[in-house]
């Protein structure tokens, strides 16, 4: 029961947080027609999804994103759907080599992919291994995400999760599409960190 509820509920709630929210959209550059990687930090993931689905893809998001198969991560997944985008399971504690190897076929297939480059369990803003070998193998581009609101809650979990709240001005930034192919691992990774970092 609390599978099929609590999901509807957080969609709810943060519709309602998107809703009654003045948006600001920032962004540097135009959506590749290839798939691309979308990178948010696990703090930020409320709200990015729904600015990709509704501005960035216009309505029509084709979209997997790479979640933990903790339970937690079942109650974000469904949770997900309700704004039309799937899932990949898996993480770089658990099942990570299956949700590589889904994250790959999908792309091949024609879907974008949302990363957490510090999930699911941290350090927090420290970029791990798997979005750069996706990346690198794919030689697609990366579009990095953040948020900032004028009123919000922020949690004291790992993560600091950050949760604007109703009726707050929020701005929504995308970076300029950008690669690490040809990259060393250590050298994607900070950049890839500094786009997080200068998006917000």
């Amino acid at each position: 029961m609390l599978l099929v509820l609590v999901p509807l509920l957080g969609f709810l709630f943060l519709r309602f947080i998107y809703v009654t929210s003045k948006k600001n959209f920032v962004f540097s550059g135009t959506m590749p027609e290839e798939p691309v990687i979308m990178a948010v930090w696990h703090g930020e993931l409320a709200l990015p999804p729904m600015y990709y689905a509704y501005v960035l893809r216009g309505g029509k998001p084709k979209l997997h994103i790479i979640i933990s198969e903790h339970r937690d991560g079942e109650y974000i997944a469904r949770t997900m759907k309700y704004i039309g985008l799937d899932a990949v399971r898996g993480s770089s504690t658990r099942g990570g080599a299956k949700a590589m190897m889904q994250a790959i076929k999908k792309m091949r297939e024609g879907s974008d992919l949302a990363i957490t480059p510090d999930g699911p369990r941290g350090p927090r803003h420290e970029v791990a291994d798997g979005i750069v070998a996706i990346a690198q193998k794919q030689e697609c581009k990366i579009i990095a995400l953040s948020i900032e609101a004028s009123r919000f809650w922020q949690f004291k979990s790992w993560d600091r999760f950050y949760l604007p709240k109703p009726f707050s001005t929020i701005t929504f930034y995308a970076s300029e599409p950008f690669d690490i192919n040809g990259m060393e691992k250590e050298a994607a990774k900070k950049l890839i960190h500094d786009k997080l970092v200068r998006a917000c």
